[in-house]
């Protein structure tokens, strides 16, 4: 953030749980505009606010992505960029396989699952849509977007200190899918 600001960024933010901007606050500082809002409403920002807009591992908790898209559009100048991450859809089809083989599981729909995490000693059940990429393509491009990079990287070797096990079972794995995307 403190490289993007000394070159004359502006960084605005926003999220539906008061509690994350906190944290993000603690991470930025009181240089960076966060505000309490949800995806499913109207962002509080003009049309054409943004250079750039970054979407980390959000969309595949939206059951439609049109609408949420179609607002981080209006945001965007022309030619601005919207960076977006996403579960990889053939990870999470590979994880649905082996977690019950005997389910039917078909790539090609889009469908919701939901999991229950734990961590620092709370539970939640978390709810995510799993798409294939044909219908994120679909999306992207049906909200006015041109697609300039796809990108599916290779785990962090940072990874392979964080989660030892999984690394060492499945070295190559995939996790998530970036995208690069223009505003037409």
């Amino acid at each position: 953030f403190a490289a993007l600001r000394d070159r004359g960024a502006r960084v605005s933010g926003f999220d539906a749980s008061a509690e994350m901007l906190r944290l993000a606050r603690q991470r930025l500082g009181d240089g960076a505009d966060l505000q309490v809002t949800d995806l499913a409403d109207p962002l509080p920002y003009p049309d054409g606010t943004f250079d750039d807009v970054v979407a980390s591992l959000v969309l595949h908790y939206l059951e439609d992505w049109g609408p949420a898209l179609a607002e981080l559009r209006r945001t965007l100048k022309p030619g601005g960029r919207l960076i977006a991450s996403v579960d990889h859809p053939f990870a999470i089809t590979l994880i649905h396989r082996d977690a019950d083989p005997e389910a039917e599981y078909n790539y090609f729909d889009t469908t919701n699952w939901t999991v229950e995490w734990t961590m620092g000693g709370h539970t939640a059940l978390v709810s995510r849509w799993n798409r294939p990429l044909h219908a994120m393509i679909e999306a992207f491009t049906g909200a006015g977007f041109r697609i300039t990079a796809i990108s599916e990287p290779e785990p962090d070797p940072a990874a392979r200190e964080l989660f030892p096990e999984a690394i060492a079972a499945n070295p190559r794995f995939l996790c998530f899918l970036f995208f690069v995307l223009e505003a037409e």
